[in-house]
């Protein structure tokens, strides 16, 4: 085997790269971590501050790469249009989508059905049309690889968030499926579900999550841009298929 560095670096250097939800949480560690590696990355949230954020703290350290991104709501329609158009002008294409995109919710009880159609349009649709949108250009190179972000909560399906498991439990058969639809095309599919993350979307504060990463009961944003790197730098003969990482001590 080659020296790891040059392992880990060799399927990212100059990749034209889509992060959906790229701007905070996970998607913005895998984009920070991509364009060290000399990735040419594009991002977008829905949150004009965030995204701002996100692309001012990127740029401090894309000497390798490329940062790009627009802000953007990933369930309309116009939007996406949007944003693909600026992909293909600024980018000239994809060769890497990682799906990330993605809200939580509650139980059936509380909330109602406008609410849960937004979180099925960003967690489902959201997914499935930015694929449709990278199949359509991957299949002309015959290459390319997507990466759904899902959630242990597919296999937990906990009773306090039944429609976000319903939503990650859907992303799970999607990433299955589309697999065998596309990979005679040339492109790889990964479905990585991670188990507790740091993030926004917990219910704790920041202190509490600190804490539970100290206790090994929380994961750090950075663990899940490691596995993504490790996905993308297996030789083309190698799918990683599926990926679970749970917190050391998170019981499931």
């Amino acid at each position: 085997m080659e020296k790891l560095s040059n392992y880990f670096g060799q399927n990212i250097i100059q990749k034209r790269i889509v992060i959906t939800g790229g701007t905070t949480g996970i998607g913005k560690a895998i984009a920070e971590l991509l364009v060290s590696l000399g990735g040419r990355v594009f991002i977008f949230g829905r949150d004009v501050n965030d995204f701002n954020e996100a692309m001012d703290d990127i740029k401090t350290k894309a000497s390798a790469g490329e940062i790009y991104g627009v802000p953007a709501d990933i369930t309309k329609k116009e939007d996406v249009q949007m944003i693909w158009e600026r992909i293909d002008n600024m980018l000239g294409g994809i060769d890497i989508l990682i799906n990330n995109a993605a809200l939580a919710a509650g139980g059936i009880v509380e909330g109602n059905t406008d609410e849960w159609r937004y979180i099925l349009d960003t967690n489902i649709w959201g997914y499935m049309a930015f694929a449709k949108e990278a199949v359509t250009r991957m299949k002309d190179q015959k290459s390319g690889h997507i990466i759904n972000i899902g959630s242990m909560s597919a296999e937990t399906q906990n009773k306090e968030s039944v429609i976000y498991v319903a939503t990650k439990t859907a992303i799970r058969g999607f990433s299955t499926s589309l697999r065998k639809e596309i990979n005679p095309l040339g492109i790889k599919v990964s479905h990585i579900e991670p188990g507790a993350v740091t993030s926004d979307m917990q219910k704790d504060p920041k202190e509490v999550q600190e804490e539970k990463i100290k206790k090994m009961e929380m994961l750090e944003a950075e663990d899940i841009a490691m596995s993504v790197l490790f996905c993308l730098s297996q030789p083309k003969r190698c799918d990683i298929v599926s990926m679970q990482i749970r917190p050391h001590l998170q019981v499931i």
